[in-house]
């Protein structure tokens, strides 16, 4: 059956991957990428299939409702990928992460509302649990978002559920652990430590590095977003672990020892306000649809490393842009010495 699929932030990490992932496993299916390209948004994620005759991309913002409803009254179902997500990036300024996280959202379902869309798939994250010292949150925990970026991330899930009571909106949300694969922007914690390893610069671990978190390979997170999109119960939210929990100092020897770096390039900074200590999550939910992660946290690291070894034009690219030195200076000139 012929759908279109209005994803948006498709120039993102895991939006590009879920990209390739539907071009490649439903060749009737339309895809419209609508993506803002703001500093973690980039075409080259989707060069490969950009003349892909079912791939159209839409340079606009989510909050514009110019841009969106147009785009909306084409789609069967839509994916909300897009969000400012970098949490340090929050805590420095939160006006974007409201404006695109928090109005964008609303926007993207207003539109749904009008056009009677057939699924409304919004991306969260575990984030919006907190943190938790022990045990696994499933879905009935209560949201105690603890920076502005999982609050901002929160109250998006609140307005779905509530444009899902109030107007029948056919919504489903899934929450995801942490992501890695290709194309993650340099600033997050596990490409940073790469291509900082490979140009022998410092890795900057937050406190004493024993922050866990539990790393979801991108492949497994887009596997079970296509599976909740297509057979999740409306309404319902769902958990998506990849139960390979490990800690920022783990993260960083073992990016060590791939690339056969010294360990002395590890150093601690101060830690960040706020910090989160452990998140964990209870997937047993979208396990009983089936959903099962394949790639285990060695493999995804080591799958990862080498992804960042391999293209390493497509990250110095990235970080020799002004706007990247910039940010970096600003959020650890100060920590690294």
């Amino acid at each position: 059956m012929t759908k279109t699929l209005l994803i948006t932030g498709g120039c993102g990490f895991i939006g590009a991957n879920f990209v390739h992932r539907i071009l490649r496993q439903y060749p009737d299916y339309r895809v419209i990428n609508l993506d803002k390209l703001t500093y973690a948004g980039n075409p080259a994620n989707l060069a490969d299939i950009a003349d892909d005759e079912r791939y159209r991309f839409v340079h606009g913002d989510i909050a514009d409702v110019a841009t969106v409803e147009p785009l909306v009254a084409e789609a069967d179902c839509i994916i909300n990928f897009a969000a400012e997500s970098h949490v340090d990036r929050s805590i420095l300024g939160s006006a974007d992460f409201l404006h695109t996280n928090v109005n964008g959202t609303y926007v993207l379902l207003d539109a749904a509302r009008r056009h009677g869309i057939e699924r409304f798939h919004h991306i969260s994250t575990d984030e919006v649990y907190g943190s938790i010292a022990e045990g696994h949150w499933d879905e009935s925990f209560p949201l105690e978002p603890r920076n502005p970026y999982a609050a901002t991330k929160a109250s998006a899930e609140l307005l779905v559920r509530a444009f899902h009571l109030s107007h029948g909106i056919p919504t489903v949300v899934t929450r995801a652990s942490n992501n890695i694969g290709p194309y993650q922007y340099p600033e997050k914690r596990v490409p940073l430590y790469v291509t900082n390893a490979i140009d022998d610069k410092p890795l900057p671990v937050y406190g004493d590095g024993l922050q866990v978190r539990d790393h979801l390979y991108v492949d497994d997170h887009c596997s079970a977003i296509d599976l909740v999109l297509h057979k999740g119960t409306i309404g319902e939210v769902y958990n998506v672990g990849g139960q390979n929990d490990v800690t920022g100092i783990d993260v960083a020897h073992a990016i060590l020892r791939q690339l056969g770096k010294p360990e002395a390039l590890i150093q601690f900074v101060e830690d960040r306000s706020g910090h989160d200590l452990r998140y964990a999550l209870d997937s047993s939910k979208i396990k009983a649809l089936g959903w099962t992660p394949l790639v285990g946290v060695d493999e995804a690291m080591e799958r990862t490393i080498q992804w960042y070894v391999d293209h390493q034009d497509w990250w110095r690219a990235i970080r020799d842009r002004d706007d990247y030195k910039a940010y970096y200076e600003r959020q650890y000139g100060d920590r690294l010495k």
